[in-house]
């Protein structure tokens, strides 16, 4: 098999997990309502802190507003846009790769498992996963410049990654500065051996300008509240105690790769300091341990979702594998290698692909329930050692239902969702009144294109709802003041007890007090139990 060959399996593989979500009928992500409404804006010519207000840098709407604006304002074009991402960062991950010497044989498998484990996670949009795909696009750059001695003098690729290191900032702070920070390291090994300050001042200065005419333009609005860097009413989430704490508690799989690593560099260094000239291979260990590095910091400051830093097992994978090639000599071929590497890396991840393989195929026991013997005796084992009134199928039947509603196209989400929502389009408030004034604190800002209502462009009031996140307290004051004088017409307001504000409490206790509760159903949250509320004015 040669290397064209394996090449093309690599392109195969990146696009195909990339495409593989588009051909199916999947359940409602929890985190699509704030990605869908901020796509949405954008795509109606709204500008993050001008016309809206949000923590984060606004950059991340910039391709999902796009995909809007191609095919539609559907929640499943989120999918689509997520296809897309996914695509790049494969390709940039193979491409960094190829530039540091990965041999084929490595490559190709570091190229499934960073498939397998990181993008067939990530098959809707979310900014702690898109901030790393600007940030690997950006390595790539600044890599191609560094290793490969063609590149020396192109200078653009350095303005690129300056671009691309922005726009990873701008998606998500944390991430965007840890790519920042490797990209830093990985220049200032440049400078130590080619003795040439250039490259690292054009990086510096291309992302800085970008920032600058960022922060600039956006200061006359109100991008300093706003904006998180660290200052009140935000918090910072960059605790060395608890970095610690989930590094030496948890992360049993960073500190294994970090010893196989260091175990690795023994072997290499004990050749002399010439090892520091080999630019393959140091930059491809700053970039391994920076990747390390910046996985047990994301792990605390983006704990939503669990798998956020998940990208971390590829660059290790490669690293490792690469290394153990060339120390061992292995020459095996590819047609053996390949199907063992494979297989393995399949069994290794094999419980997302094994969840929806057994929902299809296998009818699995009752978690919870009550089992007994055929003689009648009690029997307990794992599924029932504790129980409870409902178990997984049970919940995922609730989100076997799809809809007919616009927006809604392809999506399973709970049939009582649905059948509220179709009650709220059949009110006569909606149907009668013009000028609707819209309150939606809620998982279903997919209603604004479906009643449809006009978004308030208010740079005071937030783009997410979640308090001490996304809104603080003088957001909530104007809510509850606003209520109080009857300013809305329709609210409606997803009520979760177990969750700390992710929907401010304040906000429901003024709607009980001065509207009117017409409705209430099943929120579309999985694994929560919440419901949706509509409240007009009290006649």
């Amino acid at each position: 098999m040669t290397k064209k060959y394996l090449s093309v399996l690599e392109i195969i593989m990146i696009i195909a997990v990339g495409i593989f979500p588009l051909f199916l009928v999947l359940p409602n992500r929890g985190f699509n309502y704030l990605s869908w409404e901020g796509a949405y804006r954008l795509s109606k010519g709204q500008i993050p802190f001008r016309d809206f207000g949000s923590p984060v840098g606004g950059a991340y709407w910039v391709i999902p507003a796009l995909f809007f604006k191609i095919f539609g304002c559907q929640v499943i074009t989120l999918l689509k846009t997520q296809a897309f991402l996914n695509i790049v960062s494969g390709l940039a991950f193979r491409s960094i790769l190829k530039t540091v010497g990965v041999t084929p044989l490595a490559r190709v498998s570091a190229v499934f498992v960073y498939c397998i484990s990181y993008s067939f996670q990530n098959y809707w949009p979310w900014y702690n996963h898109s901030v790393f795909v600007y940030g690997f696009v950006a390595l790539a750059f600044v890599i191609k410049l560094v290793v490969s001695d063609e590149n020396k003098h192109i200078w653009w690729l350095l303005i690129a990654a300056g671009f691309f290191t922005y726009f990873s900032f701008f998606t998500k702070q944390d991430g965007g500065g840890l790519i920042f920070l490797i990209c830093v390291a990985i220049l200032l090994y440049n400078t130590y051996v080619e003795k040439k300050w250039l490259p690292v001042l054009i990086y510096l200065g291309s992302f800085l300008f970008f920032v600058a005419v960022t922060v600039l333009y956006f200061s006359q609005y109100e991008f300093g509240y706003w904006f998180n860097y660290g200052q009140k009413p935000h918090g910072s989430r960059i605790m060395a105690g608890e970095i610690i704490n989930g590094f030496l508690g948890e992360s049993q799989w960073l500190k294994f790769y970090l010893l196989i690593i260091v175990l690795l560099m023994l072997t290499r260094f004990k050749k002399g300091n010439d090892i520091l000239k080999n630019k393959k291979y140091m930059t491809f260990l700053l970039l391994t341990l920076g990747i390390l590095g910046s996985a047990a910091i994301v792990q605390i400051t983006s704990y939503v979702p669990t798998f956020v830093n998940m990208y971390f097992h590829s660059f290790a994978f490669a690293f490792i594998l690469n290394e153990l090639m060339v120390h061992l000599n292995i020459k095996t071929s590819p047609k053996v290698f390949l199907p063992l590497v494979l297989g393995g890396t399949m069994l290794w991840w094999s419980e997302l692909p094994w969840d929806y393989f057994q929902r299809l195929f296998i009818s699995k026991k009752a978690k919870g329930m009550i089992e007994l013997s055929p003689e009648g005796e009690n029997m307990v084992g794992i599924n029932n050692y504790k129980l409870s009134k409902t178990d997984k199928n049970d919940s995922e039947s609730k989100w076997a239902t799809t809809s007919s509603i616009y927006t809604l196209k392809n999506l399973r989400m709970p049939a009582a969702t649905i059948k509220g929502i179709e009650r709220i389009l059949d009110m006569d408030i909606v149907k009668e009144k013009k000028d609707l004034r819209v309150l939606n604190i809620s998982e279903l800002t997919f209603l604004a294109a479906e009643i449809p209502y006009e978004l308030e462009r208010n740079p005071k009031a937030p783009l997410w709802h979640h308090l001490g996140v996304g809104m603080f307290n003088e957001q909530l004051h104007m809510y509850e003041q606003r209520i109080h004088e009857g300013y809305y017409d329709l609210v409606i307001f997803e009520y979760i007890p177990t969750l700390n504000n992710y929907f401010p409490f304040g906000v429901r206790d003024a709607l009980l007090s001065d509207y009117k509760r017409v409705d209430s159903f099943l929120a579309p949250k999985s694994g929560e139990t919440g419901s949706v509320e509509v409240y007009i004015k009290k006649d």
